[in-house]
């Protein structure tokens, strides 16, 4: 006779079948992930581009064995590259960057750790005819930026002596001791060293230029070599870049603040700068001001300053797109990049005015070119490599559908859009690679008065018969924008990697983004959580209007930003199946007491959360927790002072006590932007296991 078993074996036998299936599921997508990584990592990396001042030579960093390269030739015979290097053989391999033309284009400067058995970075200056490297520095810290002075006799460079991390918050954070903000800060600072050495023995001094009381995050020679303008704030610098003054300063004299966005009244009052440029004749500087949310994720308008101070002036007031860097051409005209919807674009802006008092945009500009996709130099942001006279430049590109390659552009001399299919293709490093993820088209949609672009990822592979589950995959800022990019894989939320798994994914621009103008940017002020929710779900309909995506099976995610976007939206909405949040804000209340940068928070809530708690209070997904229905997975690094770990405990423990399936994960010694490659790919195996426990791919 048959004895049923007793009503707690039966339990405990089927938690027992429930974990052998979940490892045995969480196995096949470590198996398939790895799989989709693999096949991801294709082709060749490019890194930063570095067209010579005279236009006769072209210094790239591509990928090769070991690592990366340096790679030199001339501009119209690619094909005759050379390897420029500190290495003593050819099978040394090192950390090789930070490229920097000499003036009169003979030598290049770059950083190396060649000769270092601690990974220490020093700088190096090569011929470029004998291609003969030799160290100009004895540097231990930081260091980044490299510009020579116009003269050419100096090099400049920013530094932080003896530092124990990189400069910035993205970062892992030092473990907290001693006094708070006080004890143990590392100031960058601009430094100099001679482009020659002092004797063939030994390199030449280093020299600070700016205060031991700023922390400097940028900074441009004056072109008679004799001053700098920087922006820079009090220690700790982490914190303070978002209240950054413009500052002017001699080389061998005292800071002189300009420009203080804090002080001043208008639209740029208690605003974000960043990219200064001073102007050839000295009268002016260049900038980009606007309300941005992460150090070095640049965007805005752009606004001129007389190099004396003053009122300062915006050239591109009600722009409907975002310009991000600029060069002057002459002292009457820039060059600028922008980001326009999901795409670049470079464009030449006129300049009408006297010079240095009441310069102003002539309001007309003539667009260079378009791309749907990501330019750059590979230093900051959409930055381009150019030549002295600015008539050439050039710059490396990428788009979903588009590996990278290096390309070139010619400046017009006639008004006229000119778009992509017009830019000289400089090489071929990554022709016949194929991407791992399917094709990408990019949305658009309107939600209340805005119009919004997107991009939308298709599953590969992808049978148009067949309904598929879509998950959405939030930015971070909230003040940047998805561009089109090439992806080579490393791991962490991935839209690229999840396409390949099965899934449609979309990745949208809502307010608060880059790409619409500076009042698309501000329109998601004292508002987190709503109208740029709204924003998403409008694109989530109109995806839902034109693809075969299933509608019961649409997931979120994201990190940072997009990590907060994802707690709160499923404390006011259900149609979501499942969510990973990486990184994200629960609590803006507790946030801002606990974060490593609060000064940032300012302009989007209107003041500190002493002044304005109820702005603070309205967007904190643990005031709305109990209305959580979504199965959440959550992720942090354990040091992360961007979003710290308790915001993502605050949020696990409130589901986990309303029993919503949920999940925390903490990843030891990682801060904002996680740099262990296991790391990363344990991330993305774990959100892809997720959505596929709780919204599975078709089979």
């Amino acid at each position: 006779m048959f004895r049923p078993l007793p009503r707690s074996s039966i339990a405990a036998m089927l938690v027992c079948v429930a974990a052998a299936l979940a490892a045995q599921n969480a196995q096949t997508t470590s198996e398939r992930v790895d799989q989709v990584l693999r096949g991801m990592d294709r082709g060749r990396y490019i890194g930063q581009v570095a067209v010579s001042p005279d236009g006769k030579r072209l210094a790239w960093i591509q990928g090769a064995r070991g690592g990366s390269e340096i790679r030199l030739a001339p501009l119209d015979e690619l094909s005759k590259s050379v390897r420029i290097t500190a290495a003593n053989s050819a099978d040394q391999h090192c950390h090789e960057n930070e490229l920097a033309w000499s003036p009169d284009s003979a030598a290049l400067a770059f950083l190396s750790d060649c000769e270092s058995n601690s990974g220490q970075m020093n700088i190096y200056l090569a011929s470029v005819d004998s291609g003969a490297a030799h160290v100009l520095s004895e540097l231990k810290g930081e260091v980044d930026s490299l510009e020579f002075s116009p003269d050419g006799k100096s090099i400049a460079f920013l530094y932080v002596e003896g530092a124990t991390r990189p400069a910035g918050a993205l970062a892992a954070m030092k473990s907290p001791s001693g006094v708070i903000g006080e004890d143990g800060v590392e100031i960058q600072r601009v430094a100099l060293v001679p482009a020659v050495r002092a004797t063939d023995a030994e390199p030449g001094d280093t020299t600070f230029i700016t205060s031991p009381k700023l922390h400097t995050y940028e900074f441009s020679w004056s072109a008679d070599s004799k001053s700098i303008a920087f922006t820079a704030a009090e220690p700790p610098g982490e914190n303070n870049w978002w209240v950054a003054k413009l500052y002017t300063q001699k080389i061998d004299g005292q800071p002189r603040a300009i420009l203080d966005p804090m002080k001043i009244p208008g639209a740029l009052h208690g605003m974000q700068i960043a990219v200064p440029r001073w102007s050839p004749d000295g009268k002016t500087i260049a900038f980009i001001g606007g309300l941005m949310s992460d150090q070095g994720v640049t965007g805005g308008d752009v606004w001129a300053v007389s190099a004396t101070g003053g009122e300062p002036h915006n050239l591109t007031p009600n722009r409907p797109s975002t310009p991000v860097w600029l060069t002057w051409d002459g002292n009457r005209s820039l060059f600028v990049t922008e980001v326009v919807g999901g795409g670049s674009r470079l464009f030449r802006l006129e300049l009408r005015g006297n010079s240095g008092t009441q310069l102003n945009a002539a309001g007309a500009s003539s667009t260079e070119f378009d791309y749907p996709g990501t330019i750059g130099d590979g230093k900051t942001e959409l930055e381009l490599s150019a030549t002295t006279d600015r008539s050439l430049f050039v710059f490396a590109a990428s788009s979903y559908n588009t590996p990278p390659e290096i390309y070139a552009a010619h400046a017009k001399s006639v008004s006229g859009p000119r778009d992509a299919s017009s830019l000289q293709q400089l090489t071929h490093l990554n022709e016949g690679v194929q991407q791992g993820w399917g094709k990408t088209v990019s949305v658009e949609w309107t939600s209340d008065a805005f119009h919004v672009q997107g991009w939308l990822i298709f599953p590969k592979p992808f049978d148009p018969s067949k309904k598929y589950p879509l998950v959405v995959e939030v930015h971070g800022g909230p003040a940047a924008a998805t561009l089109g990019h090439w992806d080579r894989g490393g791991g962490g939320i991935s839209a690229t990697t999840l396409s390949g798994l099965g899934y449609f994914v979309f990745l949208p621009n809502p307010r608060g983004s880059f790409g619409q103008g500076e009042c698309f940017t501000q329109a998601n002020r004292k508002d987190f959580g709503y109208g740029d929710l709204r924003d998403i779900l409008a694109g989530v309909d109109t995806v839902l209007k034109s693809y075969p995506v299933e509608p019961s099976r649409v997931g979120i995610t994201g990190w940072s930003y997009g990590g907060f976007m994802s707690m709160f939206a499923v404390t006011q909405t259900h149609r979501f199946r499942a969510a990973v949040a990486g990184a994200g804000i629960s609590n803006w209340l507790s946030y801002y007491g606990e974060n490593s940068i609060d000064t940032w928070m300012l302009p989007y809530f209107g003041g500190s959360v002493y002044d304005e708690p109820a702005v603070y209070a309205k967007s904190s997904a643990i005031n709305f927790a109990k209305q959580v229905k979504t199965p959440t997975l959550v992720l942090v690094g354990d040091r992360d002072g961007e979003c710290p770990a308790p915001q993502s405990f605050e949020f696990w423990h409130a589901l986990r006590d309303l029993h919503v399936p949920t999940q925390l994960v903490v990843y030891p010694n990682e801060g904002h932007g996680f740099t262990d490659p296991s790391h990363r790919r344990d991330v993305i195996i774990r959100a892809a296991d997720w959505f596929v426990r709780y919204m599975p791919a078709a089979p």
